[in-house]
């Protein structure tokens, strides 16, 4: 779609939201489409008042995120494990680039959200959620964090033999995490 078309689509929907949200597969992969449409959205007096947020897995580059601040109202981003060989056997990728991002993004005050995907046996360990709320709150003491509970609906087929968080789990993270 062009940006033109996805104004059509904000206009047509204006009623009923109050921001819009660019999400993915992973909405920095096309950071310059997302600059530009928000660029728009805040530049029209008929948008006025519209948040933008970005959901990401942080996997972006500082020089991304420096291009698209300016439009941009906050960030939530995902960090699936503060330790990185845990990070790679979970995404394939090094979370050095998530980490940079986390700091980057509070430093400037964009950060909305980190949020915690927590699977069962993988990455929540009681040592693992404290290291990383212990991490986080070094960052910054107020940082908003949110637990995701994991389910297998759609994802990759590795991850469908994943055991699914129950809420006793959720219970258990929380009371660690906050």
């Amino acid at each position: 779609m062009s940006v033109h078309e996805v104004l059509d689509q904000i206009r047509q929907a204006m009623p009923y939201i109050s921001g819009v949200t660019v999400s993915g597969g992973e909405a920095t992969v096309q950071f310059q489409f997302v600059a530009e449409l928000f660029r728009a959205i805040k530049e029209r007096e008929e948008f006025v008042g519209l948040t933008t947020f970005i959901d990401s897995n942080g996997n972006a580059p500082v020089e991304v995120w420096k291009t698209l601040a300016p439009m941009t109202d906050g960030i939530m981003l995902d960090l699936k494990a503060l330790n990185d060989p845990k990070h790679i056997e979970l995404t394939g990728i090094s979370n050095s680039a998530v980490l940079d991002s986390i700091r980057y993004l509070d430093l400037i005050g964009k950060l909305y959200e980190v949020r915690l995907l927590l699977v069962p046996g993988q990455n929540d360990s009681d040592k693992e959620l404290i290291d990383t709320a212990m991490w986080l709150r070094g960052i910054n003491p107020e940082m908003r964090i949110k637990i995701n509970a994991f389910k297998t609906h759609g994802v990759r087929a590795l991850a469908r033999q994943w055991p699914e968080v129950s809420d006793e789990d959720l219970a258990h993270y929380k009371m660690l995490v906050f």
